[in-house]
């Protein structure tokens, strides 16, 4: 009986809720309107943004055989095996990482943009200063920061004055206020998204032009892929470089016994004193060992570069880059539909809760 009519006293209070909500429908359904005009006006006000993006399949780590050429075997480290097993400290997951670090957002400030229908060039750090719309009540809101960084510049030259003071000492430690805002806002503009199970990455580039969002983005792949080029192959470059040095040394002590066995055999050309045949024996002999050995640094020197240019592809571009046609923010219908929603809860929880207060 109790329960009967507790759950009679529920159906009651809901019922309540839903006559006071329809009884103020002309109230709820204004705000809502009042809603929907600020949607639109926010919808408006906010520039335009352009999305470009690249689709591009990264290698995964893989076994490299150097079986065709057995010089090469003692120099991986494994005398039983033809076969080396490579393994790579930067993964694709660290691609945003590397691509959002200081030193290389600092390396696109020179990046030479031009606008679409503008033939005038422009470096992207200029452009980012000179050329970004804002909101029209970013004014309005700004206002606090703005009056409080004219305060602050009352004291700007006795800490310009210091930091040049301190800039002498560890100069390449430092960047300005602007240029970290600057780079801050590359950062932002820039999104990675990774596909462990495709092994595929998707590269971002938000701008309020297209042309500049392509063109920003074309920079920013080939940058990340020179960077991780130079990672793969600094360690085959490296052991180029020293057979290369091996060759050259192998090639002057060649040339060296070669010369010093045709002179010593033009000298003793027609004698036939023994110890006049062992030496031209034992020079010969010396050429001989020193051509083998110039012979085998040749070989390694082009064994070298081969493995350069097999370790050099990073990644193969699928999707390539395309100056986008339709703006990606500000989505008008999805903002409009936010701020009504918002009116709409906004209107029913004052009817329901504070308009009896």
């Amino acid at each position: 009986m109790y329960e009967k009519d507790f759950s009679d006293k529920q159906e009651i209070d809901w019922l309540k809720l839903v006559t006071k909500v329809w009884n103020s429908r002309i109230l709820i359904l204004k705000v809502c309107g009042i809603g929907a005009v600020v949607g639109i006006i926010i919808a408006l006000g906010t520039p335009k943004e352009y999305t470009a993006s690249i689709f591009v399949a990264h290698e995964d780590l893989h076994k490299r055989s150097y079986s065709d050429i057995s010089a090469w075997v003692g120099m991986t480290g494994d005398m039983n095996s033809s076969t080396a097993i490579e393994r790579e400290a930067l993964y694709p997951s660290l691609y945003y990482s590397i691509a959002t670090s200081t030193p290389f957002l600092l390396r696109l400030f020179d990046t030479e943009i031009q606008r679409q229908g503008d033939s005038t060039t422009m470096p992207l750090a200029q452009y980012l200063k000179e050329h970004q719309k804002a909101p029209w009540w970013s004014s309005i809101t700004s206002a606090p920061s703005r009056l409080l960084g004219w305060c602050l510049s009352l004291f700007k030259k006795k800490q310009t004055a210091e930091k040049t003071e301190r800039g002498t000492e560890s100069a390449p430690f430092w960047i300005t206020r602007e240029e970290a805002g600057i780079a801050g806002a590359i950062a932002s503009r820039l999104s990675i998204e990774i596909d462990q199970k495709k092994r595929a990455i998707t590269i971002n580039v938000t701008m309020q032009d297209p042309q500049v969002a392509a063109i920003v983005l074309d920079t920013i792949q080939s940058l990340l892929k020179a960077y991780m080029t130079e990672y793969r192959t600094s360690k085959a470059r490296r052991i180029l470089e020293y057979n290369e040095k091996l060759c050259r040394e192998a090639q002057a002590e060649y040339y060296a016994a070669q010369e010093k066995y045709t002179r010593y055999a033009d000298v003793n050309q027609g004698l036939v004193k023994l110890t006049s045949r062992a030496e031209l024996s034992r020079l010969r002999s010396e050429m001989d060992l020193a051509y083998s050995i110039y012979n085998q640094t040749e070989v390694l020197v082009h064994v070298a570069k081969a493995k350069v240019k097999k370790v050099a592809p990073v990644y193969t571009v699928i999707h390539p880059i395309m100056v986008p046609l339709s703006p990606s923010k500000p989505r008008k219908g999805l903002v409009i539909a936010m701020y009504i929603l918002l009116s709409g809860a906004g209107s029913i929880g004052w009817v329901l809760f504070a308009k009896d207060l």
